[in-house]
């Protein structure tokens, strides 16, 4: 065989850091050791595997065929590693969840996870749907939990938990008496907003894609809490999930506004790279959302124990 496993390491580092020196400080070698590793691949395999640009590498179309079957095998050997080794149960398991569902479930659904299988280390990166869909492609993640829409042609999609936006606003604010707003209505609002880029703001914005008139968009923040505050000291009005309502509408320091004419319906989805190698911390953790997430209509109806 004429690659080793370290080669493949090497490999696999910079062409998702697209640089040797960044690769070699992920993997804790030398810049010389990690630039060696990657020349001895190409030049034992007769070929090249990135069109350099100064001190930019990009995969070429050979380098992409090569990249998801040496992250599978990498993946595999861990797994072999572990085995070897005597260790039981799984390795490790990499996340990535949008705001929504990073700071309102998956904490919570990682913790249970790892009640079942403490030797697993498990790691969660809480980003904008964008965000996350562009770290599962490159491979930087084994899978996402999203609240937008995803149409890479190379990521697996998987519908999970119908989830619905609701505007709300503060108690003192009009429209917190009548409850309900039609369409003109909500036009003439100030509004605070997520930021493009986010589940959230897409699924608003395709909502109100027949309105002609421009919104009045005060403020768009990259957090739900911080649009939360904002809304209740009196700046506008807002539109997030109900499940990160959900307790400030018990408490009554926000208020609902019903808005009929507006379909603000979504999912919540899994993805993951198509050609990834699913290993069983994966498997497993997706079986168990969708345990303790079954018969649910909506997600802020979903009740989640709380971990001691």
């Amino acid at each position: 065989m004429r690659f080793t496993l370290r080669q493949l390491q090497v490999f696999v580092a910079v062409a998702q850091q697209q640089s040797v020196s960044r690769a070699a400080d992920s993997l804790a070698l030398s810049q010389s050791a990690a630039s060696t590793a990657l020349s001895e691949l190409e030049r034992q395999s007769n070929c090249q595997l990135f069109d350099r640009a100064g001190k930019r590498l990009n995969l070429n179309a050979l380098g992409q065929q090569l990249l998801p079957q040496a992250v599978a095998l990498l993946e595999q050997a861990k797994e072999i590693e572990r085995l070897l080794g005597g260790q039981s149960g799984f390795g490790s398991l990499h996340v990535g969840a949008t705001l929504t569902v990073g700071n309102y479930l998956a904490t919570l659904l990682i913790g249970s996870f790892m009640q079942r299988h403490p030797e697993c280390r498990v790691k969660l990166q809480v980003h904008n749907t964008a965000h996350v869909v562009q770290q599962v492609a490159h491979y930087e993640l084994d899978m996402g939990m999203i609240e937008g829409d995803c149409q890479h042609p190379d990521i697996e999609v998987q519908p999970w938990v119908e989830d619905e936006l609701v505007v709300f606003c503060a108690p003192q604010h009009p429209l917190a008496k009548r409850g309900s707003a039609s369409l003109d209505e909500l036009t003439r609002e100030a509004w605070i907003l997520r930021e493009q880029g986010s589940g959230t703001r897409l699924t608003f914005d395709q909502a109100m894609r027949h309105h002609p008139r421009t919104l009045n968009i005060r403020l768009e923040l990259e957090h739900t809490e911080a649009i939360k505050r904002a809304v209740e000291s009196g700046l506008g009005i807002g539109c997030i999930s109900r499940l990160a309502l959900r307790d400030a509408f018990r408490r009554g320091s926000l208020v609902p506004v019903e808005t009929p004419e507006l379909d603000l319906l979504r999912q919540f989805y899994f993805i993951w790279h198509k050609q990834k190698y699913q290993a069983a911390a994966m498997r497993e953790f997706i079986e168990l959302c969708r345990e303790l997430t079954a018969g649910v209509t909506r997600s802020d109806q979903i009740q989640l124990p709380n971990i001691a």
